[in-house]
């Protein structure tokens, strides 16, 4: 086994197959705007999660969108991170694998051209062989400390979900993972394919069928996923709105403002009855801080770290410049329901 070694060699030509069922669609270096439009034509490993509603923060019918020529670029911090720290977290794995890593690019399937995937790094030295250079590849991640209790039986599902579908595409017997969270905690894992065999026949149909009956077919999938994360995608989607919509004999719209009513009343309820709670338990305590039941502490009133309140309207007359320079507009919106409809109908 060879010393870690990364990108160095020549990259392979666009159209060979770089895997045992997967072909270059592009390298490594290609342009990023190159690589956006290539990987509209496929469902790739990132695509998978959210289309099996493994995560809340990528509803499906943001792939939907992004495979049928929609430029919603929702990256943020956690992305950005995460692409900073691929290079160091992959070169860690193959300093104590004693491994051989490279990057590849964009791959599709051999069989299956709607099959795609952007490998983090292909192992061309496999450090679970001795004797035989088992063609394998590294998926890398960064994740929040918070999201450290995820990792302690192995690779969550959304990850597990994306390795399956790279071993699918490049018709390996397995993957290993090298996941920094927090910045400071390592861990590193193997995923096999004899261990998921029925999980990724099911996640291959379900892909499939995405692609067929809703991207091909250019049929939007039911609104399904977190409520937050779709009305994100909706405000980036259409960023300026205009005109009027009849929704008379829109089953779905109307059942929508029903619920968001009964909901909504529920929701205004609950806050009262909540802050009604609250009270009495701070009646409860007197001048205590703390109160016991048992002698043990049941609930203590503790004072609050919440951002200090800013004068906006003082520091935009007493301090334009500063004003400009540091408050920036935070755009949103609100559903206004017409006063007929705030009751029962």
């Amino acid at each position: 086994m060879t010393n870690t070694a990364l990108a160095g060699a020549s990259a392979p030509a666009a159209g060979r197959k770089v895997t045992p069922t997967g072909r270059l669609i592009l390298p490594a270096t290609a342009d990023r705007a190159d690589w956006l439009t290539a990987r509209r034509s496929g469902i790739g490993s990132s695509d998978v999660p959210a289309i099996l509603g493994l995560v809340d923060y990528t509803p499906p019918l943001k792939v939907y969108l992004d495979k049928t020529g929609h430029d919603i670029d929702d990256a943020g911090e956690a992305a950005y991170w995460g692409t900073v720290n691929e290079e160091p977290v992959a070169r860690r794995w193959a300093m104590l694998n004693r491994s051989v890593i490279r990057r590849i690019g964009l791959v599709a399937h051999v069989n299956h051209p709607h099959w795609m995937t952007t490998l983090d790094r292909r192992v061309t030295e496999c450090p679970l062989s001795e004797d035989e250079q088992a063609p394998c590849a590294l998926e890398v991640k960064t994740r929040s400390a918070f999201k450290s209790a995820q990792w302690h039986a192995g690779a969550p599902d959304d990850v597990l979900a994306q390795m399956l579908w790279q071993i699918a595409v490049n018709g390996y017997e397995h993957m290993h993972y090298a996941v920094l969270i927090g910045g400071n905690e390592y861990h590193q894992g193997t995923v096999r394919r004899d261990a998921y065999l029925d999980v990724m026949g099911d996640i291959t149909t379900a892909m499939d069928k995405f692609w067929t009956d809703h991207v091909q077919a250019e049929v939007p999938p039911e609104l399904t996923g977190d409520g937050e994360a779709l009305t994100r995608l909706f405000r980036r989607l259409h960023p300026t709105r205009s005109g009027s919509v009849d929704i008379d004999r829109h089953d779905d719209a109307l059942d929508a403002l029903l619920d968001y009513r009964v909901h909504q009343r529920a929701e205004s309820a609950a806050k009262k009855a909540k802050n009604a709670a609250k009270a009495r338990m701070i009646a409860a305590l007197d001048s205590a801080q703390s109160a016991l039941i048992g002698g043990e502490r049941a609930y203590s009133l503790e004072p609050s770290n919440a951002a200090p309140r800013v004068d906006l309207e003082q520091l935009s007359e007493r301090w334009p410049d500063a004003y400009a320079a540091c408050v920036a507009p935070n755009p949103t919106e609100r559903i206004d329901i017409a006063k007929q409809y705030k009751g029962d109908f």
